[in-house]
């Protein structure tokens, strides 16, 4: 018999758009245990993330808040925490989604990638607590460990660590129990950046892409946006740093390999946590959530890695579009696929009424919607609110299902900015800006309309 609250586990991957994974069409991905979990449940093929960087789009699933309501629009740097304050955390002033789960009884763990503000102790309501220090990961390997206040040197990869970790814990509860847990997982991977992924990977997966062609990796001309993004930082720097990285990534084969490798390792640890599962009749109790904190361009428009990785940033789909994949063998049919518009600001909400919560004051201000009915087979909304919202830096736009809108603020007379609309419909790889277009006035004054209307709400 199922317990009145499910165990809910919620697994994330760093920098991982859903394109780079087996069950959304990759054939040189290997993912056979995320591929085994979206047959298991429901496969969402339109989740967007708000924002396309680390920190917001985590205050985001804990507060079920968009970036202009929580305040956190990019990620935290971790280079200047010796002048955070004491104990700082960025979302602290909020009733999140662990706090809210550990007042109505259920037991609350996080092991993997923080990166909200100081992790040296546990933050956010949780009881058991292993991370390490940094949002950015240089290395996968030989990284300073925190565990219950505790620090430590761990030789291995990180991602193995965290799988480790989040075994042990499942194996420590009694499917008996009436206490139900929360078992947040965020790996630490693929990333997808340098230093992380320069050079050949060193993982038990490296062999495997040895000689991919990397064809999923598109090799398309430059961004003038991402190269000006590029010398800007340059300059900012003093010229001290080489941020070309970016620019150069793409036809960088070893790299795409390391990076697609590391994904092997998240699929690998995801494969032994479901087992652990399952070995401790805990399958049929526990409601497992796998996504991302963002999507990441492979050099689809011209540039590599996040929305903000262009000047002004964009808000293109594939640093947007993040893999959903919602399984519970107790009460979610096999075999579902739902191509409806879903944030990922829609988990704080789905997870709550999934714990049977829904008397928390800070639900009424959020624009989370639970997904639970989708997930039954059961409608979700009015057809014309099928559209999700984004925010990064001198962009907010809006995506429909036909149309892409992003709106900048206004820049200045050295950088101009300008909006941008695509139809969605002819143009999907969203190559052709039609703003400013007569043709399409009316499209793109109905939308600017809905994104104020929206943000009029959503925003503090």
């Amino acid at each position: 018999m199922p317990k009145q609250n499910p165990n809910i586990l919620l697994i994330l991957s760093d920098n991982h758009p859903a394109d780079m994974l087996g069950a959304y069409g990759n054939d040189e991905i290997y993912t056979p245990n995320l591929d085994r979990l979206a047959q298991q449940g429901m496969q969402f093929n339109n989740a967007y993330c708000v924002n396309a960087m680390c920190s917001p789009c985590r205050a985001s699933i804990f507060t079920g808040l968009m970036p202009s309501q929580h305040g956190v629009h990019t990620w935290l740097d971790d280079r200047v925490m010796d002048r955070w304050p004491q104990d700082w955390n960025s979302i602290a002033e909020f009733e999140t989604l662990p706090e809210i789960l550990k007042e109505r009884g259920y037991q609350t763990a996080l092991i993997g990638k923080y990166h909200l503000g100081v992790p040296d102790h546990a933050q956010n309501g949780f009881d058991h607590w292993i991370t390490f220090p940094l949002g950015h990961t240089k290395s996968f390997w030989n990284n300073t460990i925190i565990e219950n206040g505790e620090q430590y040197e761990y030789p291995g990869h990180t991602v193995d660590l965290f799988t480790e970790k989040a075994v042990d814990y499942i194996r420590s509860q009694d499917s008996k129990s009436e206490q139900p847990f929360f078992l947040y997982l965020p790996y630490n991977a693929p990333y997808g950046h340098w230093p992380s992924i320069w050079g050949q990977a060193k993982n038990r997966f490296a062999s495997m892409y040895a000689d991919v062609e990397m064809r999923t990796v598109p090799r398309e001309g430059l961004s003038k946006a991402a190269v000006l993004r590029s010398f800007m930082r340059h300059h900012e720097s003093g010229g001290s740093f080489d941020y070309t990285a970016h620019l150069r990534i793409p036809n960088d084969l070893t790299s795409l390999r390391n990076y697609y490798s590391q994904m092997s390792m998240v699929d690998d640890g995801v494969g032994r946590v479901l087992e652990a599962l399952q070995q401790q009749g805990l399958d049929e109790d526990t409601i497992v959530i796998y996504s991302c904190d963002h999507g990441f361009s492979l050099g689809h428009n011209g540039y590599w890695g996040h929305g903000q990785a262009t000047f002004p940033a964009n808000a293109h789909r594939h640093s947007y579009h993040i893999p959903l994949l919602v399984r519970h063998t107790s009460s979610i049919p096999p075999l579902q696929t739902s191509d409806r518009m879903v944030s990922q600001i829609d988990l704080f909400r789905t997870v709550l009424e999934y714990a049977g919560i829904g008397d928390v004051p800070e639900i009424q201000d959020s624009p989370s919607k639970s997904i639970a009915p989708l997930l039954q087979g059961k409608p979700l909304m009015r057809d014309e609110d099928d559209a999700i919202f984004i925010e990064q830096e001198e962009v907010r736009a809006i995506r429909t299902r036909e149309w892409l809108y992003m709106n900048r603020f206004d820049g200045n007379k050295d950088h101009p900015f300008e909006n941008e609309l695509y139809d969605l419909v002819s143009d999907p790889g969203e190559k052709h800006n039609l703003s400013g277009n007569v043709n399409f006035t009316e499209v793109e004054q109905v939308l600017r309309s809905r994104l104020d209307d929206y943000f009029a709400e959503y925003s503090n």
